[in-house]
């Protein structure tokens, strides 16, 4: 199996050269994501590491597999990354029914929802994202443990622990 620094490096050269919306290199958010994860264990880092890989970047499943990633890690990246043909409620209803996707959707909306990410969006894209990020919590959230969430909120964006939860 391949190690957590393995995986980080994989990550690293996939998403090398990218920017994210805030113009910051792509590898600190997925990195961001990961860590709210360890202490799920590696697998669960791992896929936070990889969530964006086969959306973003011409990395495949297949590919990752040959790569050494495991199974279970590679069906948890599939799992959260997006498909044209699904509307994106759809998507997170499908994301709910895996508990450790439910947690990777998690911790990517946590750190996608962080205050200084957000300011330094246009204010219309600010808006228009942070409907639609909450709007996603009011579908992960209740599908997960509480302490889990909470676990994954005091590291990836702590701010939001005081949020409601929703229902």
């Amino acid at each position: 199996m391949k190690t957590l620094a393995e995986v980080d490096a994989l990550a690293d050269r996939a998403h090398a050269g990218q920017l994210d919306k805030i113009g910051v290199p792509y590898i600190a958010h997925v990195r961001a994501v990961a860590a709210g994860l360890e202490p799920f264990g590696p697998r669960l880092a791992m896929a936070g590491l990889l969530h964006d890989v086969i959306e973003d970047t011409d990395w495949t499943a297949a590919r990752l597999l040959a790569a050494g990633i495991p199974a279970d890690v590679v069906a948890l990246v599939e799992a959260v990354t997006n498909d044209p043909a699904t509307a994106y409620e759809e998507k997170l209803r499908r994301i709910t029914r895996d508990p450790g996707a439910t947690l990777v959707k998690i911790a990517d909306n946590a750190h996608n929802s962080r205050a200084d990410r957000a300011a330094a969006l246009p204010p219309a894209a600010r808006e228009r994202l942070a409907a639609k990020y909450r709007a996603a919590r009011a579908v992960l959230w209740p599908a997960a443990d509480p302490g889990d969430i909470a676990t994954i909120l005091r590291v990836v964006n702590p701010a939001l622990l005081d949020e409601p939860t929703p229902h």
